[in-house]
């Protein structure tokens, strides 16, 4: 199975990072899994125009930036995880630009049965609506495409270290790699 692991933090080393980290060597310990790690924030992604370019042009973008890359890693992947921290109540604007991109390519991603799994961290308790308003778009987005979110995992985190410091976060890393197998 090739995993497209897709980091939307623009924190190089925050909580999304560690979490990005603890995922792939949860897969690689116990998986034979090809596992791609993009970070979503290092890309040059402009937003969606609406257009229309991209359906006169085969599904590619009119926009000349790295929205073709990124689409063609989540099209070639078995498996993608999103890994979001929470910005306002929402996913960053770089992972939002990317999905809105989805829009050229729908009718190959709908043709293509693919798993997604999704990994919240916000600074707020779990509990909160934020996570329920992601995990719920994800669910959406899943849905439309005929994919299936085979888990969504989410964490309380600010602090930069905060995730690696949590017992209760690093022992659900050290289990994750039971939706892989």
């Amino acid at each position: 199975m090739k995993i497209s692991l897709l980091n939307s933090s623009p924190r190089h080393n925050g909580n999304t990072a560690y979490a990005t980290q603890q995922l792939t060597k949860s897969i690689e310990e116990y998986t034979t899994h090809s596992i791609e790690s993009i970070k979503v924030c290092d890309l040059n992604v402009s937003g969606c125009t609406a257009c229309d370019g991209c359906i006169a042009n085969n599904g590619v973008c009119v926009i000349k930036d790295d929205t073709q890359y990124i689409l063609d890693k989540i099209s070639e992947a078995d498996m993608v995880v999103f890994l979001v921290p929470v910005y306002w109540w929402s996913i960053p604007a770089q992972l939002k630009a990317v999905i809105d991109k989805f829009y050229s390519v729908q009718s190959t991603f709908k043709s293509q049965q693919k798993k997604i799994g999704v990994i919240t961290i916000g600074a707020n308790d779990t509990s909160d609506k934020q996570y329920s308003l992601i995990s719920d778009q994800f669910t959406c987005i899943s849905d439309f495409l005929g994919w299936e979110k085979i888990f969504d995992l989410s964490f309380c985190a600010y602090e930069r270290d905060d995730l690696q410091n949590s017992q209760n976060s690093n022992c659900q890393f050290s289990s994750i790699h039971q939706y892989f197998i």
